[in-house]
């Protein structure tokens, strides 16, 4: 079995200090960088390709609303065109800096909000899809499978990767769970790991109150900015390993290649 291990990355903002990313990068396969418009800057974007090539692990872009303020984890309402618009924003932005490193993005993965109002609402999540597709037709698709995000994917016909999160808890629709709520994360490295074997063995998202929900398992997400990030991400990395998962960059994957 092979899977990917990915992580939300160049983040530094007022709201965290990134510190865990050069370690991350150290463990992980794929990195989805912040673009700057909910947190970043192209000097981080930079730094973070660099390390991010330094340790053959994969990256892509992570669009957000433009609000920094609340790092991109608020609602926001906009139109269909202000969607399309600001993801190739962000494609624009990574993707110059990318290219002149000479590692060029490989996938999206959108932020905070927007992937969460992607996952209820089938018009943002196509007009994402459309702008990653029309930016360049080879980049996948990071979805949060069993939503929207999925359908938009099959629907404008671009390579999609179905992923889990590894740190936080899901809803019995197989969304996750609003941070508001006190049972939104998971911090503890034996729950996760032990949650993560659950998934993968019965190929199914599990929901805070024991449901399995079927589903493709294509990568497994840590968050960067959680306070134990890095030993969360060793252990599982440890626990795949151990179950003979063989861990590669999102591109690499089987089913990509």
């Amino acid at each position: 079995m092979e899977l990917n291990l990915n992580c939300d990355l160049g983040e530094k903002s007022k709201h965290f200090d990134g510190k865990n990313d050069p370690e991350l990068l150290k463990i992980i396969n794929t990195a989805n960088i912040a673009c700057g418009y909910h947190a970043g800057n192209k000097k981080i974007i930079e730094e973070t390709i660099k390390i991010s090539k330094k340790n053959n692990v994969s990256i892509g872009a992570h669009p957000s609303f433009k609000d920094k303020n609340n790092f991109g984890r608020k609602r926001l309402n906009l139109t269909n065109n202000e969607i399309y618009k600001i993801v190739t924003e962000q494609l624009k932005i990574i993707s110059k800096i990318a290219d002149k490193l000479k590692y060029p993005i490989t996938h999206v993965k959108p932020h905070g909000a927007l992937n969460n109002i992607a996952c209820e609402d089938i018009d943002v999540s196509m007009n994402i899809a459309k702008a990653i597709k029309e930016f360049d037709k080879n980049l996948i698709f990071m979805v949060l499978p069993l939503t929207c995000m999925d359908k938009a994917a099959k629907k404008v016909n671009i390579k999609y990767a179905c992923e889990i999160f590894a740190d936080r808890n899901y809803n019995d629709y197989g969304l996750l769970i609003d941070r508001s709520n006190q049972n939104s994360l998971i911090n503890n490295p034996k729950e996760i790991i032990k949650n993560i074997i659950i998934m993968l063995e019965n190929k199914s998202i599990k929901s805070i109150t024991g449901k399995l929900l079927k589903t493709d398992i294509d990568s497994i997400c840590v968050h960067g900015d959680g306070y134990n990030a890095v030993k969360i991400a060793k252990k599982i990395k440890e626990g795949l390993i151990k179950k003979q998962i063989n861990l590669l960059p999102l591109n690499k994957l089987s089913k990509f290649m």
